[in-house]
């Protein structure tokens, strides 16, 4: 008489991604009790306001675009009440560059980041440990808020959320996930999480020769572009996408995972060389606050 092994549940989330989420959850539970003016003034201190930064460099490229607004257009005095509200005494606040991934647009906004992190965090969270993964987080969300001011320096309009450092793990996921020797199953980010976690990093310039690592890029950069330019026509939010935060966040990633990787074997180079692909073939080539 066999007897089966106990079934394991498809996910083990690490205690370090419980934590996570756990404090954004409690952050917006409070924020939603708040009175109306009280919470403004959370958002005025913690979300990133672009023009802010650049208000301590160049205040007069800052002031002279509110002073280009027309004040006798609806549009343009709440865009001067806004810019006022923001700009405040003109501190520099520079914790905001952190402090926005914590605030949420509204329960979907910080559910969708939930999923997204639940999916591809778990992996992560346990190649990484705790205080890796932490400190990933927020170099994503930092590499988000940097991406956002590039494009936009004189920007008064707060960013918020933390799709930036979700969209970092994303990535990082993206160099270990897609192992030339198998295929990627629906269980590798549960039940075999753990196993995933320990497979060695894949080099870049393997991964680039890797039509489902590829795809997968691809697609997410289509996305996000897509839902950065039409979300609000679309109906899919009621507020502009930060789809710049994302690609920081993402190229962090992307980018930084050697450093924060503390599973120090990567693939040799015979195995880049001669290990097959998706398909079995032998590579032969080694005035609301914007939402990530």
């Amino acid at each position: 008489m066999s007897i089966d092994p106990p079934k394991q549940p498809i996910f083990r989330i690490p205690i370090s991604l419980v934590i996570v989420f756990g404090v954004l959850a409690v952050i917006h539970l409070i924020r939603t009790s708040l009175p109306e003016m009280v919470d403004a003034d959370v958002l005025a201190r913690l979300a990133f306001v672009p023009g802010r930064l650049t208000l301590a460099w160049d205040p007069a490229w800052v002031l002279g675009g509110v002073a280009g607004l027309d004040p006798d257009s609806a549009a343009g005095q709440t865009r001067i009440e806004v810019a006022r509200f923001f700009l405040g005494d003109g501190s520099l606040q520079p914790w905001t560059l952190l402090t926005y991934s914590l605030l949420h647009g509204n329960w979907t906004h910080l559910g969708l980041n939930g999923i997204w992190l639940l999916a591809f965090g778990t992996p992560v969270a346990r190649r990484f440990g705790s205080w890796r993964f932490v400190l990933f987080l927020l170099g994503g969300a930092l590499a988000g808020a940097i991406a956002h001011y590039l494009v936009f320096p004189r920007d008064l309009q707060p960013l918020i959320g933390a799709s930036a450092a979700v969209s970092g793990c994303m990535a990082a996921a993206l160099r270990f996930m897609f192992q030339p020797d198998r295929q990627l199953g629906v269980g590798d980010l549960g039940r075999d999480s753990m196993a995933l976690a320990r497979r060695p990093m894949v080099p870049l310039g393997r991964m680039v020769r890797d039509r489902r690592a590829m795809t997968f890029l691809v697609v997410w950069f289509v996305t996000n572009l897509a839902s950065g330019l039409g979300a609000v026509a679309m109906g899919i939010s009621d507020a502009p996408i930060a789809w710049q935060a994302h690609i920081g966040g993402f190229l962090f990633g992307l980018l930084a995972f050697p450093l924060f990787d503390p599973v120090r074997t990567t693939m040799a180079i015979g195995d880049v060389i001669s290990a097959p692909d998706a398909g079995g073939a032998v590579d032969s080539h080694a005035e609301d606050p914007q939402r990530p």
